[in-house]
């Protein structure tokens, strides 16, 4: 092999390698954020984290190595560096890591706009970087901070019309700012004057309401204006008052369950000084109208003839409605949502209509996705209208809903994923607001004739709004739909909690979580949505130890048969959150969760000292590899973790580790046949789980890879496995030396392959890798087999973390130059920065480009060779 390095200005020789020289004369400070956000408002952690990342406007020249920081935080940007009441700046602080935490002896003050700034300097001590000035603001740090109470209407929880409520009041001339602080159980629609406060949807996000409750923050100041204005909301039910038992999961049973509720403070500051404050109270004014009922699994009824004209604006008469009630709050903890709110990513025009007559319309997107639908429709008054959600068709070309429906229990009027719109005789135009469904294909239903047209209805493609990461794409564009697909899968399970499917379940299931961690942080900005999802866990933990299959949950999901694989989920989020970010708080939020599930699961143990519980290979295709097996090694897998997280937060795990040593020594002995080099039943999960989670002893490695492939070849290069397999197989035959054949698998289009799923013409991914005839568990917009995507940046273009310098601070490269593909592209937002890898063949050349960002450095893992880069452009030729 020969090996080349070249720059496009500098041709430097040393031992046969080509690096660009480097200078650190045009470096900036970018990308600043507060709690991972830019210029935030809502934030009440009292101890803020804060990021940057250093830029260059010369990438050929880009040598910089932080040395040591100064942060800066002042109430008025000329205070910024100076000793004042009003300013706070930290020591000297040495380290290469461009992130900060404010620890000043003055607590934050609620709702203020406080301006940071960062000082960095390199390891001379004589180039001096200064950031630009950013901002965050603070909503209501304390619970004490609150002035408004909970309300709602004087219904029962069983009374279908959501609650309607409004608060009139005046503002003087000269309105400086406005500030709406607003939290709900379930979910609120809120306006001021009539007008929107967010285009967000389904806020605040889903948590277990009996323990914390989340609310938002508005810049509202535009919507006011000098005179009368009304601040009003409805209310919906979400998971917080399922009122019928249509679904499995015992919603309905919530110890949490009731009439939906809401607070909220709307903060006015004039340029005089004065301040003027509204708060959510027993003088707000209530009554019912159009919205006639609201379920999360079935859907919106929207019933037109009863809407009330102006009943959110300023001039409407409200003597007639009634006073709203205080009710207690739904739990002790009201938090700012830090993680973005479900917004819409796209709104989609349908690709096809097909019309039945004048009474049925089946309306095909082209794409699976989460969300809702808009129509827009005319017809006489009383007309009912149905939209019903489904992701196949039957042959003749209407709705399919057994793959999907198989869990539902219809009642009257409550079908499944059905939203119903009654029309008044005018020219309507009907959006749900307090359901989302998972769909690609939309069957409008009348009782009475109506014309609809090809624009009659689009939809939205909704889901929790994590800024994109990465990209991928090569020459394989079979490997790019799939890409693309597991995306899709991903965005649609989003929806303030990690979900299964958009349609079915909507559940925060835990192994789909931590299987799809590397996909989610790949291809998204996603540390402060993982952040309030293992709040949730916090929350989720029984008073025994144990948490639930799925998280948030009423009382549902504590049994044996989901078990410890699942539960690992409570390491494997905050240990890959530490991976990409290099961030210890969630480990530090999880640590007392984990002791006591630890201490609950010792004293399951069995003679052998392991639990052998739950489930394992989940959907696997033909072959089931043992429970026992599985379990075993993810006890051992929480074990090793956690005597990790003791290391980073400075607990003692001595006893983790020595425990981890006694499960991997006890699976070796019981489940490993050295002669054969083959462990549990010899399945392709068994032996990729075993390579994968550092179990086989070193000696044995390359056999038991070895043996992984030839299983696989026998195979006619099929995959014969389920969800943990698909997370271990292709990674480690990549590892060992079988990348062609996990290219070939992973470009498979017979089934069972990913690649099938693509030439049926779906957009998604299944839930099976064969997708039941008789429609069970048979859902295609399912993320947890999905962890082919990130392979792909691992394997194919190489980008990966190094776990000794976690958050890409050292970055490891290490292409596949599979046969089969001509060239590869792939680029990471790291919490450093942008890395970029790409290679394409040239003739009997690859050429391998490779972007390191700075104040970061690499090293390239190629063909056997170790190569050391500093930031900046780097080409190399092999």
């Amino acid at each position: 092999m020969k090996l080349q390095i070249k720059s496009e200005k500098h041709m430097l020789a040393l031992l046969g390698l080509l690096v660009w020289a480097c200078n650190s004369n045009n470096i900036d400070i970018e990308n600043m954020r507060c709690e991972y956000q830019a210029a935030p408002m809502g934030i009440d952690s009292p101890a803020p984290r804060f990021t940057w990342n250093y830029t260059t406007s010369n990438e050929d020249e880009t040598e910089f190595s932080q040395n040591s920081y100064q942060l800066c935080i002042a109430t008025r940007e000329q205070d910024l560096g100076n000793s004042s009441e009003n300013s706070w700046q930290s020591d000297t602080i040495y380290s290469g890591i461009p992130y900060a935490i404010y620890q000043g002896a003055k607590k934050l003050k609620p709702r203020t706009r406080y301006y940071w700034q960062v000082t960095a300097w390199d390891k001379t001590g004589n180039h001096k970087i200064t950031s630009p000035i950013s901002s965050f603001e603070t909503a209501q740090i304390n619970q004490s901070d609150w002035t408004g109470v909970w309300i709602t209407d004087n219904h029962d929880k069983d009374y279908p019309s959501a609650p309607m409520l409004r608060k009139s009041f005046t503002t003087q001339e000269k309105i400086q700012q406005a500030r709406l602080y607003v939290s709900a159980a379930a979910y609120y629609k809120m306006t001021l004057n009539g007008q929107p406060v967010t285009s967000s949807h389904l806020n605040p996000g889903f948590t277990h309401y009996d323990k914390r409750n989340l609310y938002n923050t508005y810049d509202v100041t535009s919507l006011l204006h000098t005179g009368e204005n009304v601040l009003s909301a409805v209310l919906g039910n979400g998971f917080y008052n399922e009122a019928a038992p249509v679904a499995t999961w015992s919603y309905e049973q919530a110890r949490w369950r009731n009439r939906p509720r809401m607070i909220c403070e709307m903060h006015i500051s004039y340029t005089n000084g004065e301040e003027q404050i509204i708060t959510s109270d027993s003088s707000w004014k209530t009554a019912t109208g159009p919205y006639a009922q609201n379920n999360i699994y079935s859907g919106d009824t929207y019933d037109a003839r009863l809407a009330i004209a102006g009943w959110n604006k300023p001039g409407f008469d409200d003597s007639k409605w009634t006073n709203a009630i205080q009710v207690d709050a739904p739990s002790p903890l009201l938090i700012s949502q830090n993680m973005p709110a479900i917004a819409t990513e796209q709104f989609i025009s349908p690709v096809n209509m097909r019309s039945f007559g004048d009474t049925a319309y089946v309306y095909d997107f082209g794409v699976n996705m989460s969300g809702v639908c808009t129509l827009s429709i005319n017809g006489e008054k009383g007309t009912k209208v149905d939209l019903q959600h489904g992701e196949l068709l039957k042959d003749n070309g209407r709705l399919e809903m057994r793959n999907l429906d198989i869990y539902y229990k219809p009642l009257p009027g409550l079908a499944f994923q059905t939203d119903t719109y009654i029309l008044d005789g005018e020219q309507g135009t009907f959006t749900p607001d307090f359901t989302y469904h998972g769909f690609q294909y939309v069957e409008v239903r009348s009782d009475r004739p109506v014309k609809l047209t090809k624009e009659s209805l689009t939809a939205q493609f909704i889901h929790t709004a994590v800024p994109p990461a990465g990209n991928f794409s090569c020459s394989n564009e079979l490997l790019n739909k799939i890409w693309k697909a597991a995306n899709q899968s991903y965005l649609s399970n989003l929806m303030s909690i990690p979900t299964d499917c958009p349609q079915r379940e909507k559940n925060g299931w835990t192994a789909d979580a931590h299987i799809t961690m590397d996909l989610g942080l790949l291809n998204f900005d996603g540390i402060t949505f993982y952040e309030k999802w293992l709040d949730d866990m916090v929350d989720n933990q029984n008073e025994e130890g144990r948490i639930s299959g799925i998280i948030p949950s009423s009382g549902w999901g504590y049994d044996d048969w989901i078990g410890p694989v699942w539960d690992a989920a409570m390491f494997i989020v905050p240990m890959s959150i530490y991976h990409y970010y290099g961030d210890t708080k969630s480990i530090e939020k999880i640590w007392p969760v984990c002791v006591k599930y630890l201490d609950y699961l010792a004293g399951r143990e069995d003679t052998e000292g392991t639990v052998t519980y739950g489930i394992g290979d989940w959907v696997f295709y033909q072959t089931q590899t043992p429970t026992a097996f599985t379990t075993t090694c993810y006890y051992y897998l929480d074990h090793l973790y956690m005597a990790k997280f003791a290391e980073l937060i400075g607990k003692d795990g001595n006893r983790y580790a020595k425990k981890a040593e006694e499960l991997k020594a006890l699976i070796n002995q019981k489940y490993f046949d050295q002669s054969k080099a083959i462990y549990a039943n010899g399945s392709q999960a068994a032996q990729g789980v075993a390579l994968y989670l550092g179990i086989v002893p070193k000696e044995y490695e390359q056999q038991v890879a070895d043996n992984l492939s030839m299983m696989i070849k026998a195979n006619n290069n099929l995959l014969d496995f389920g969800v943990l397999g698909s997370k271990t197989v292709l990674r480690m035959l990549s590892k060992h030396g079988y990348a062609d054949l996990a290219y070939q698998m992973a470009a498979q289009e017979e089934a069972p392959s990913w690649g099938n799923w693509i030439k049926q013409g779906f957009t998604t991914l299944g839930e099976t890798w064969i997708l039941s005839p008789e429609f069970r568990d048979a859902s295609v917009n399912h993320m947890f087999l999905g962890d082919v995507n990130a392979w792909m940046y691992n394997v194919l273009a190489g980008i990966n973390y190094d776990e000794q310098e976690p958050g890409f601070k050292h970055i490891l490269i290490q292409p596949h130059f599979v046969k089969g593909l001509d060239w590869v592209k792939a680029e990471y937002k790291s919490v450093n920065g942008i890395i970029r890898s790409e290679w394409e063949r040239k003739g009997e050349q690859v050429i391998l480009k490779v972007t390191i960002p700075v104040n970061t450095n690499a090293t390239v893992e190629c063909n056997g060779k170790k190569i050391d880069l500093g930031s900046g452009k780097h080409q190399l030729t092999f």
